[in-house]
């Protein structure tokens, strides 16, 4: 299991920064820089949405199609920890894996 840190306030999985989601997907299967990955399972928190969906942890299951990426072990993340950036995302393309790290340098 990954550490994860999340900044994606909007997600109705944020729980102070933990996911509480228990395993998220990382996309961006042609990714070559970070801003090209996005999480998956993130969904906006709307209406009147004022507490995450489940138990909130640091650490989670994560499935990673980003190919390129040095912590992609048989697409599932082989980091110790990795954050998600995208404090004032709406959707799912607004976030990114800040972790991410390409191996096609």
């Amino acid at each position: 299991m990954t550490q994860l840190k999340c900044s994606a306030r909007n997600c109705m999985y944020n729980d102070e920064q933990l996911c509480s989601k228990g395993d998220i997907t990382i996309g961006g299967h042609d990714a070559s820089k970070s801003n090209e990955t996005c999480c998956e399972s993130f969904r906006e928190r709307t209406g009147s949405m004022t507490n995450s969906v489940g138990h909130a942890s640091k650490e989670v299951s994560v499935k990673c199609q980003a190919t390129n990426c040095d912590f992609n072990d048989n697409c599932r993340c082989s980091a110790n920890e990795i954050g998600i950036a995208g404090s004032n995302a709406c959707s799912c393309g607004e976030t990114e894996c800040a972790s991410f790290d390409c191996h096609c340098k």
